[in-house]
Parts: structure tokens; C-alpha cells; sequence
């Protein structure tokens, strides 16, 4: 174990995944993004050494009671050992996630040259500075044999005394939802490629006049002045403005990556609700409680960073997704619900998360 900033971090271990470079290549100085996240990451909050020792030790062990009952209630038979999870604090969540960028878009080797990607690695940085306070947890798939499921053990610290809920019950709580992910892909192995494939394509460069990304861009502005597409929250900051510049097959992507989204976090949300006190005694307390923070209006300019970061639509996809799961449940049941992790064909379609029954009857018949 490591010792970060006070807090006991379990050591990290890198493997690197031999990939060729995507069209992002370069465009990214990942480490550079990672250093100066590190830099501006806001401080976690105050903790003893026996705090954050005993926090940190209780993660650990509740991301493996968390393992039994995601199988039981997802219903999907991953019988591979449990891996340990990588507790961290926010810069060693930061070095994370720009390791997992790195290797996702395929520049974890490039270094970016002497000035190619260091201007979009300081503004990646920033980005992850501020997700960096907000992310209690998270599966990265794209590291590691078994992937790598981190838990961030001062912002778990920090919410639960923000509710007022109890510490140990929150901490399973969090786990069930992060344990769901690994889950997931464990039992879907395809997932990961999926998500690759579709991330390769936005990354490509096609030979479009640049006065037809303006055209669609002019056209989102006006669409947005007159309420159209509100209720949508992939078409909120900067998502929506990225959806509006992207060519058809690049917004096609975009929107499978996001639909992807939906479903993975609307799921681990079910079933982290779904384990029941037997599990959580306090759940119920935790969801009402969690779900008003969610919703508690934060200060004009956490409003305006969560906005253009497209925070509000993370929220929405865990809303949208979590009704369109426990629907297909309670219609067909779990078993069946699960066809959906059988291939692409079978994942939610955008006109269907808001539809089960549209989705029931294209894949279940």
C-alpha cells in the first residue's frame, strides 16, 4: 500500500495494451493532462490517518461482499475470480483516467512532441481537476487483465457525511454500483471492443467542408433559442454542440457511445437499489437522499462548468437508463431482460430507452 496525501492508496500496477494509434493521435498529451489535473484537483476533505486508514480498508472490503449479490440480482453468471479494487485519492483518479484515455484512443505511447497536444492536455487537465471531486467511483475496462475498478475514497468520505447516511451501508451502496460495471463487462467481453470501435470512428478525419459543421452548428443554436430538443439530454452543453459538429457517421457514434452509456449506468443504478436492506438496511434512506443531492441547484459557476461538461447529462442518462431497465424488469423479468447484453444489435436504441415496449418487441419478439 501507498500513502497519498493521507490517505492509504493500494499500489498501482500498469499494464499496457499494445493498440494502433486512432485518429487522436497526438491530439492529447495525456500525461501532461494527468500532471496538471493533479496540480488543480481541489483538496478532498479533512481526514485522521485512522480515518482514511479505516475508510480506505473498508472499501476494500466492500467491493468483494458487493460481488455476490450484483450476480444474484443481475442475473449474470460471471464466475471469474474477484479482483481487488485500486482505492484512490482525486490525483490518483486523475492519473487513472488519463491512463485509460491514453490507452483507449490509442496515444498511450505518444508523447505529443514538443508542442503537438500540450495546449489540449492542459484543457484535458482542467476537465479532469474538476470531475475529479465528483467521481465516486469508477470501472475502467480498457486497463488491466481484469480491467480496474477504482473507488475514490475522499469524495465517498465527503458525500456520506454531506447526507448523513450511514458510512458503512453507503460505501456497499457505492460498490454495488461500480461492482455492477466490472460485471458487465466481464459477462459482455464484446462491450469493450464495442466501445472502441465506436470511439475510433469519431476520432476519424473525413474531408468535409468546414461550412457544413458551421451549418449544422448555426442550426443547434437556433433549435436550442426555441426549446427544441429540451427534454433530450444528449443535446444539453457541450454534448449536444459536439453532436451538432459531428458528420452523420462520427454523431452516429456518438450517440451509440451515449445510448451505451445510458444503459451501463441506468442498470448498475437498478441493481444497486434492487439488492434491498436484507443487503443495505438503510437503501431507501441513501436513494431519497442521494437523489436530492443530485437534484440540489450548486452555485452559478459549478452550474456553468456543469453544464458545459455535460455533468447534467451523466445525471439524466442514470434517470432515463434506470427507468428503461426497471421497466423491461418488471414486464419480462431479469432473465430476460439480459438478451440485451448479447451483442449490438441487441443494446437500446435511441426512440426505444424511452419505450421498453418498443425494445421488448424488436428483440424479444
Amino acid at each position: 500500500m501507498l500513502v497519498e496525501n493521507g490517505w492509504l492508496m493500494t499500489e498501482k500496477t500498469t499494464e499496457k495494451t499494445e493498440r494502433k494509434n486512432s485518429g487522436f493521435s497526438g491530439a492529447v498529451d495525456w500525461r501532461l493532462a494527468a500532471r496538471t489535473g493533479a496540480l488543480l484537483a481541489p483538496a478532498g476533505p479533512r481526514a485522521s490517518r485512522q480515518t482514511a486508514q479505516q475508510v480506505v480498508a473498508e472499501l476494500a472490503s466492500a467491493s468483494v461482499l458487493a460481488e455476490l449479490p450484483v450476480r444474484e440480482v443481475s442475473g449474470l453468471l460471471d464466475d471469474r475470480p474477484v479482483p481487488e479494487a485500486r482505492i484512490v485519492d482525486r490525483p490518483g483518479w486523475i492519473a487513472a483516467a488519463a491512463d485509460s484515455m491514453a490507452v483507449l484512443t490509442g496515444t498511450e505511447s505518444a508523447d505529443g512532441g514538443k508542442f503537438v497536444g500540450k495546449p489540449a492536455g492542459v484543457q484535458a487537465g482542467t476537465m479532469l481537476a474538476f470531475l475529479s471531486s465528483a467521481i465516486l467511483g469508477q470501472y475502467d475496462p480498457f486497463t488491466g487483465e481484469d480491467g480496474t475498478l477504482l473507488l475514490v475514497a475522499p469524495n465517498i468520505l465527503g458525500v456520506e457525511r454531506a447526507l448523513g447516511v450511514d458510512p458503512s451501508d453507503f460505501r456497499l451502496w457505492v460498490c454495488l454500483h461500480e461492482v455492477t460495471h466490472r460485471v458487465q463487462f466481464s459477462s459482455a467481453p464484446w462491450l469493450a471492443g464495442y466501445m472502441r470501435t465506436n470511439v475510433d470512428i469519431l476520432s476519424e478525419v473525413g474531408e468535409e467542408p468546414m461550412s457544413e459543421m458551421l451549418t449544422r452548428l448555426v442550426g443547434e443554436v437556433r433549435s436550442r433559442r426555441n426549446g427544441a430538443n429540451a427534454d433530450d439530454p444528449n443535446s444539453r452543453g457541450v454534448v449536444g454542440l459536439l453532436r451538432a459538429a459531428q458528420a452523420p457517421p462520427q454523431r452516429e457514434a456518438l450517440d451509440r457511445l451515449l445510448m451505451l452509456g445510458t444503459l451501463l449506468e441506468g442498470h448498475a443504478d437498478h441493481v444497486m437499489d434492487a439488492v434491498g436492506p436484507a443487503v443495505v438496511p438503510t437503501v431507501a434512506d441513501i436513494r431519497a437522499a442521494f437523489d436530492r443531492r443530485r437534484q440540489k441547484p450548486s452555485n452559478p459557476i459549478q452550474r456553468l462548468l456543469r453544464a458545459l461538461l455535460g455533468v447534467d447529462a451523466k445525471v439524466a442518462q442514470y434517470v432515463r437508463g434506470k427507468k428503461f431497465v426497471d421497466a423491461v424488469v418488471e414486464r419480462v423479468g431479469v432473465a430476460e431482460f439480459n438478451a440485451v447484453w448479447t451483442n449490438a444489435d441487441t443494446l437500446p436504441l435511441l426512440d426505444e430507452v424511452d419505450d421498453p415496449d418498443r425494445w421488448i418487441r424488436r428483440v424479444l419478439g
